[in-house]
């Protein structure tokens, strides 16, 4: 019994003396000492809170306190958005992150992260406490993303008379969307209408969020409508505009009308960006025109037009679906330069299409950069060259 409470007072104290983890012990165990810029600390934060298994919450907590994260910074704004919506289920985690690291004037940015996190009780209380303009924008942001549309409605028409907020156009852009995601785009006229009498101008984003929103209602007059309207206002039909006519047609399976939708507005003198070509490459896949898709993918590179990893990943995957492996390797050495992979299952399928193929050299070779690159997974490919044909 003595020896049992000796060895216990031991770990105790042994605890109790213990120095506290160092910023590198946490965020790169693997070389502790090294000493680590505040950009370094962000992104190793970033890839930490992204691993799976998620990290527990104490430890989600530890990540983002070691990497000293602050609202201030894009990159520590995407850091405190993974944590805080990894924290979903913790709310007194995430309560205790949001009075650690931001303080009252980053009242907005904690708004935000409980909107994130599913906690608008939160985000309401933490408004009350600092409200203004910005707090509101981001409480009506917080009632979005947390899905909660109705929450939107009454906070947008009693919040700024009971709290002396004078709304600013993002309010109203920002209620506009919360219209059209919920299904009720026609309550637009009347925000807009709102608007104009308390000497707002509407701004692109005013109009493209009703557009978005009508498109998804399949109330394509009332697009026409819209399109007047913001002529009326000023606003012409911009690359802004004509992104999002585009998109909205391609998710209606409606891709062939987006690509006349392109060269109407290259008619007009507007040049498309890369944004344009990701809507309406992923439009054709989704519809199973694989050879349109590729089209589009090689005029925008000859546009000398790069898009962003979703762009690749998402043709990768399609052209796998539809058997031709051959541009498929050609789209992934692409994305590779760029240091970009594909999730684990869209390579696994370029592997095992290319090992159908008869090009076994090929797929092995892939899986060898896929172990160097993800260690934690090379099990799971060792697994998967074990199964190519020998």
């Amino acid at each position: 019994m003595a020896a049992a409470v000796r060895r216990l007072l031991c770990r105790r104290l042994s605890t109790a003396t213990a120095p506290p983890p160092t910023p590198g012990s946490i965020l790169n165990p693997s070389s502790p000492s090294t000493p680590l810029t505040s950009q370094q600390k962000s992104r190793l934060a970033i890839s930490l809170l992204k691993s799976k298994p998620p990290p527990p919450p104490d430890q989600i907590l530890s990540i983002c306190r070691a990497a000293a994260l602050t609202p201030d910074y894009h990159l520590d704004r995407v850091a405190l958005s993974l944590a805080a919506t990894k924290l979903s289920s913790a709310p007194d985690t995430l309560r205790d992150l949001a009075s650690s690291l931001l303080t009252p004037g980053h009242a907005p940015h904690a708004i935000a992260l409980f909107g994130q996190a599913g906690l608008l009780p939160d985000a309401i209380s933490t408004f009350k406490s600092s409200p203004s303009t910005r707090s509101l924008n981001a409480l009506l942001f917080a009632c979005l993303v947390s899905g909660n549309h109705s929450e939107a409605a009454r906070i947008f028409q009693t919040f700024p008379d009971a709290h002396n907020v004078k709304p600013n156009t993002e309010t109203y852009n920002t209620v506009i969307k919360s219209f059209a995601e919920s299904g009720t785009t026609r309550s637009f006229y009347s925000v807009l209408d709102e608007m104009c009498r308390k000497g707002l101008k509407p701004n692109a984003t005013t109009f493209t969020a009703a557009i978005a929103g009508f498109y998804k209602e399949e109330r394509f007059d009332e697009v026409g409508k819209v399109i007047e309207l913001m002529k009326k206002h000023g606003c012409g039909e911009t690359l802004q505009v004509f992104n999002v006519r585009i998109q909205g047609l391609c998710k209606l399976g409606r891709s062939g009308e987006a690509k006349a939708l392109l060269n109407e507005m290259v008619k007009k003198g507007t040049k498309p960006s890369w944004v344009t070509y990701n809507h309406l490459v992923l439009g054709f896949c989704k519809e199973g025109d694989l050879e349109e898709a590729k089209r589009l993918y090689k005029e925008m590179g000859k546009k000398g037009l790069v898009g962003d990893s979703k762009t690749y990943f998402s043709l990768i995957f399609y052209l796998c679906k539809g058997g031709d492996f051959d541009t498929a390797v050609g789209v992934y050495n692409e994305a590779a330069a760029r240091n970009w992979v594909p999730n684990f299952s869209t390579m696994k399928m370029l592997v095992n299409g290319l090992a159908g193929s008869e090009r076994i050299d090929e797929a092995k070779g892939i899986i060898e950069k896929m172990k160097e690159k993800f260690p934690n997974k090379a099990e799971e490919w060792k697994e998967v060259e074990e199964a190519l044909p020998q």
